[in-house]
């Protein structure tokens, strides 16, 4: 099969269009012919820099994937050859990932696709909606009533969140900036805030009566999270999916602070299955008309990945970057 392949950390030109093996299959897995796959900030990191994960690096990376079943495991009974389906399944860890004609999948990370989406639509939504549902259903518990700040209004987790914790009952207050303004309103947030117009303190005064948000999922992280910490109210939650320098506002204010890394069950095998029930109550979601993916206007195929981390790293995306298999 065709595959876009590195052999080592680099720039763009690290990748190449080589012949590899097919996958074979194994025990609990199933092999997806690849339709789509999307760009995430974490396949760019893994592509040009060193990180916890460099060490065991596929030479096959991308794991959000959406395609169609073509051999099943006999011990899997959820699905079937001929399936469409989607997940986050590969591109890390010593797993090879999507950016090829075929993948190996455990079928445990895996949904069927949401039914009112096309290939390409489904392939954004695996690891933004993931992160999105841990963060607000797991870590923070965000229930009907909460006051939700979400940071990013237009970025991949974040656009998820915005509508997530819409679905959940709470009041969404969302930030972004003036390029992106008209793009965010369409989120269907209680109120979008521009933060090149608005500081931390006004928008806190307007939606909060000054008391603070009782949630916030910060999806910029960096310089940002001191942000977060201004607009949280005392004994409030934040969750972020990035490092933070400064952490001692999360005691000043005794807030519940929550690191979100959805490559956990993947990474270390630890309840995968887990992965694939969120997946397959987004789709629910998505089919019902609740959470909509937002797909960047780019139009780039599998063997044109270099130009698409180009374009998502120069910061020209809105919405999900997504690589078509044509």
């Amino acid at each position: 099969m065709k595959a876009m392949t590195i052999s080592n950390i680099g720039g763009y030109d690290a990748f190449n269009l080589t012949e590899q093996p097919m996958p074979e299959l194994q025990l609990g897995h199933m092999i997806v012919e690849v339709k789509a796959t999307s760009v995430n900030p974490l396949d760019t990191m893994l592509r040009s820099a060193e990180t916890p994960w460099s060490e065991n690096l596929p030479s096959i990376l991308h794991g959000d994937v959406a395609g169609i079943v073509t051999e099943v495991c006999d011990s899997i009974s959820n699905f079937k050859v001929g399936d469409e389906v989607y997940g986050c399944a590969g591109g890390i860890a010593g797993i090879d990932g999507a950016l090829a004609d075929y993948m190996l999948v455990d079928a445990n990370l895996m949904a069927h696709k949401p039914t009112s989406l096309t290939m390409k639509q489904a392939a954004a939504l695996p690891l933004v909606s993931i992160t999105a549902w841990e963060a607000l259903c797991e870590k923070m518990d965000v229930k009907a009533g909460d006051n939700l700040l979400v940071h990013g209004a237009t970025g991949g987790v974040g656009h998820i969140a915005v509508q997530l914790g819409k679905h959940l009952g709470a009041t969404v207050t969302t930030t972004t900036r003036s390029k992106n303004e008209a793009v965010a309103k369409t989120l269907n947030a209680d109120n979008v805030v521009n933060v090149e117009e608005h500081t931390v303190a006004e928008y806190v005064a307007q939606y909060t009566d000054g008391h603070g948000f009782d949630a916030i999922f910060d999806t910029i992280a960096g310089e940002n999270i001191q942000r977060s910490f201004e607009a949280v109210k005392f004994n409030g939650r934040v969750a972020t999916t990035l490092p933070i320098a400064e952490p001692l506002q999360i005691a000043l204010k005794g807030l519940s602070f929550h690191s979100v890394l959805m490559l956990i069950p993947m990474i270390e095998n630890i309840n995968r299955a887990r992965h694939g029930k969120i997946l397959a109550a987004v789709a629910e979601l998505v089919d019902q008309g609740k959470i909509t993916p937002l797909i960047d206007e780019s139009a780039f195929t599998i063997w044109q990945v270099a130009e698409a981390h180009a374009h998502l790293e120069a910061g020209k995306a809105v919405g999900k970057v997504v690589l078509t298999h044509d």
